[in-house]
């Protein structure tokens, strides 16, 4: 038996983080099956898991130092937060990693990171509700400071744990939904769950909570009277669920801003909405959430706040509808996917696929979108811009184009061949949100490049290159100067395919010279055996050819 920590280094704090990943992906549907209102939505566990997901892959990159590891979960977490519970994991990690800056992590340090969470999470809820994940966090810290001063690490983690896990088969008294349902809180077991790993962790044993009853019959007339609303469950904050017909989750991240913006933005939230919770991961970044009938009203006041990025609007309405098994079935609606397109070859190329084309030859504005997206007769458009305009542009038409009617999703496409790639995974059997999840994962796997010819003499990352020169770019930037655009995109190609490849897509251009894409695809086949390669007329007029590689 391995001998207990008597204090949490970076290594071991990075360790908990994959070994909570881990334990949250076997629980994940039984974490999900306890979600049972305002509406039986199911996705407690899976946005934990992707919120600790995130703060894992955050920390991977991190010096390792325990105050740098804790620091990147936290950042990690605020920003890949997903519903309720994930915002109030997020505030876990940000307690860690408040304390965490005094270079150790011990039994007693933990007792205040516990503490210091159950503050930041109470604090980021409008109306804390009882019988929530932060009455577990709050019974777990509580436990723990209650161990004598001797009492090791090891001990104190333990009792952190075991005050969770009785918190948590309390909450059916405590929430009258969860009574009537005979079923623990969700988020609170997700919780029981990364306190266990973290046991796991410092003793080399992890608690065996089979004797956990996740049901329980409870008389609900005992037990308070709640009229709460929990989405993603985990906040418990007062709400009328009948409101939820036409309600819309929005979350989004903010930065360059300062603590009295935040404070007026988490007011004027409360304005437009409910089940308000901000909160910061200690470096300057705020991730907002709120419940709302009028999505773009809650972007807009965010806007005012600072800069607004990684906008999630999830509609309500048009949300799971799901049977006692937990099944997803989609509402029906005519799904739509508008692709930004330049070029009569790319243009057919995306019509053929399915997707209702608009043209960009000629400079795309936001009101041209918006105007296009309205006009679709569809209940669920995703929308792949392909690069035709900056994100702040498109945050606008996105909050502007959501009303009552329609949801839109906006797919980070910043290419045509992105937009191929996402285009290629479109299920209309799935829900809009998974469909446009399943998509986007494509887009962001797929990386891009594209050649192009000099017009004058400038200056690039790469030094100065000459009018007529090829320029081979990934994404924005240049990275390959050549004396003609034929060897830029070989050079390109060995570049982007450095890293790994099995797929090359070319888009060529209007004004790609005669044989560019033969010559393209047969250094491919040539100089990187075992990838394939699939060559379109695209026709767009700045690319010479556009690259994606999958």
């Amino acid at each position: 038996m391995l001998e207990a920590l008597q204090r949490v280094d970076g290594e071991a704090l990075r360790r908990w983080a994959g070994i909570c990943v881990d334990g949250l992906t076997s629980r994940c549907e039984d974490i999900n099956r306890l979600n049972v209102f305002p509406v039986p939505d199911s996705d407690t566990g899976t946005n934990l898991l992707f919120t600790m997901r995130a703060a894992a892959d955050s920390a991977a990159s991190a010096d390792g130092s325990v105050a740098d590891v804790a620091a990147a979960l936290a950042r990690g977490a605020v920003a890949g937060a997903r519903g309720n519970s994930g915002v109030i994991l997020s505030q876990v990690l940000r307690g860690i990693a408040d304390v965490a800056r005094i270079g150790h992590l011990d039994a007693r340090t933990v007792c205040t990171a516990l503490d210091q969470a159950t503050v930041l999470a109470t604090d980021a809820i409008s109306i804390p509700v009882e019988g929530t994940i932060v009455t577990v966090l709050r019974e777990a810290a509580v436990a723990a400071s209650a161990c004598p001063r001797d009492t090791d690490l090891a001990g104190v983690v333990s009792a952190a744990a075991s005050g969770a896990a009785a918190a948590l088969a309390h909450t059916p008294t405590q929430l009258a939904e969860l009574g009537r349902a005979g079923v623990v809180d969700a988020g609170g077991l997700g919780l029981v769950v990364i306190l266990d790993a973290l046991v796991g962790v410092v003793t080399g044993v992890t608690p065996d909570r089979s004797g956990l009853t996740l049901v329980a019959q409870v008389d609900v007339d005992a037990g308070p009277e709640h009229d709460t609303h929990g989405h993603g469950h985990g906040h418990g904050t007062t709400h009328d669920s009948t409101q939820h017909t036409l309600d819309y989750e929005v979350m989004y991240l903010v930065g360059d801003t300062d603590e009295a913006r935040v404070a007026e933005l988490r007011t004027r939230l409360g304005e437009v909405g409910d089940s308000v919770i901000v909160v910061g991961d200690g470096d300057g970044s705020w991730s907002v959430h709120v419940h709302c009938h009028n999505a773009g009203a809650a972007v807009e006041v965010g806007l005012a706040a600072g800069r607004v990025h990684d906008i999630r609007i999830d509609c309500f309405a048009l949300d799971l509808v799901r049977g006692d098994t937990g099944s997803a079935v989609s509402v029906p609606g005519r799904r739509c996917i508008l692709a930004v397109v330049a070029g009569d070859g790319a243009a057919e190329l995306f019509a053929s696929e399915g997707a209702e084309v608009m043209r960009c030859d000629e400079q795309v504005t936001p009101e041209k979108l918006l105007d296009a997206i309205r006009q679709l007769s569809c209940t669920e458009v995703l929308v792949m811009p392909n690069g035709a305009l900056p994100a702040q542009e498109l945050l606008t038409v996105g909050a502007l184009a959501r009303d009552d009617r329609r949801s839109v999703l906006l797919l980070p496409t910043s290419s045509m061949v992105q937009g191929l790639a996402a285009l290629a995974v479109h299920d209309t059997r799935r829900p809009a949100v998974d469909d446009g999840f399943a998509m986007s994962e494509a887009a962001a796997s797929t990386r891009w490049g594209s050649v192009r010819v000099a017009q004058e003499r400038s200056l690039t990352l790469m030094g100065t290159c000459e009018a007529g020169d090829g320029l081979g770019l990934i994404g924005h930037e240049v990275v390959v100067i050549a004396g003609d655009a034929v060897e830029a995109g070989r050079r390109l190609l060995d570049q982007v395919l450095g890293v790994g490849g099995e797929l090359v897509t070319l888009l060529i251009g209007a004004q790609a010279p005669h044989g560019l894409g033969d010559a393209l695809a047969d250094h491919v086949s040539n100089n990187h055996p075992g990838v394939e390669v699939l060559v379109y007329p695209g026709g767009q007029d700045t690319d010479l050819v556009q690259v994606g590689v999958e």
